[in-house]
C-alpha cells in the first residue's frame, strides 16, 4: 500500500504534537514544584476564629506580621469580603528574607492569589493553608481573592509590600 508524502508529513507532525502534549501535562503536574491544598498546615475550629479567641488555637496566632528567627511569618485570614491585615492595612514584609504564610477563614472558601507572583492558594474555613515565598525585589503585590465568595466578591482585595531589609519593622515576636 503506498502511503502518500504528505499524509506521512501530517502523520509525524500529528505524532510530535501529541507527545509534546503530553509532556507539557507531566512537566506542570511535576516540574514548577506546584501542590495541591492539603491540611499540612493544621486546622482551626472556623467559630473560634470568627469570635477572635486566637489564644485557644495552637497552630494560628492573632492576625499580622511576626518577626522570628526562621525569617518572618504573617498570619491572615481570609473573611467575606476582606482580608485582615492586607485590605485596610497592606501587609510589609522584607525583601530577601523567607516569609511564611498562614491563611485560614472563618466563614466561605476564599483565594488568596498574590498578582505578578507564584502564590496562589485556596482557602478553605477551618484549614491552614501554609506556604513559603521569599521575595528578591520590593514593591507591591495585590492580594486577590479568586474563589468566588458572595455577593461582595469582587470588592474583596488587598495588598502586601515588600521593603528593603532597612526598611522592615518587625512585628510581635
Amino acid at each position: 500500500m503506498h502511503v502518500h508524502r504528505f499524509e506521512r508529513l501530517w502523520f509525524g507532525v500529528s505524532l510530535v504534537l501529541i507527545v509534546a502534549f503530553i509532556g507539557t501535562i507531566i512537566y506542570g503536574a511535576v516540574g514548577p514544584g506546584i501542590a495541591m491544598v492539603d491540611d499540612s498546615g493544621g486546622t482551626v475550629e472556623p467559630s473560634v476564629i470568627a469570635d477572635g479567641n486566637y489564644e485557644q488555637t495552637n497552630n494560628f496566632r492573632e492576625p499580622g506580621v511576626y518577626d522570628t528567627e526562621d525569617g518572618v511569618e504573617v498570619y491572615v485570614i481570609a473573611r467575606q469580603y476582606f482580608f485582615q491585615p492586607g485590605t485596610t492595612e497592606p501587609i510589609r514584609v522584607p525583601a530577601g528574607e523567607p516569609i511564611s504564610f498562614h491563611v485560614t477563614s472563618p466563614d466561605v472558601t476564599h483565594g488568596f492569589n498574590l498578582a505578578g507572583t507564584n502564590v496562589n492558594t485556596m482557602v478553605i474555613p477551618g484549614q491552614v493553608a501554609e506556604f513559603s515565598v521569599t521575595f528578591e525585589e520590593t514593591g507591591e503585590h495585590g492580594i486577590v481573592c479568586h474563589e468566588y465568595c458572595g455577593s461582595g466578591h469582587h470588592t474583596m482585595e488587598g495588598q502586601v509590600v515588600v521593603v528593603e531589609q532597612s526598611e522592615f519593622e518587625g512585628g510581635e515576636n
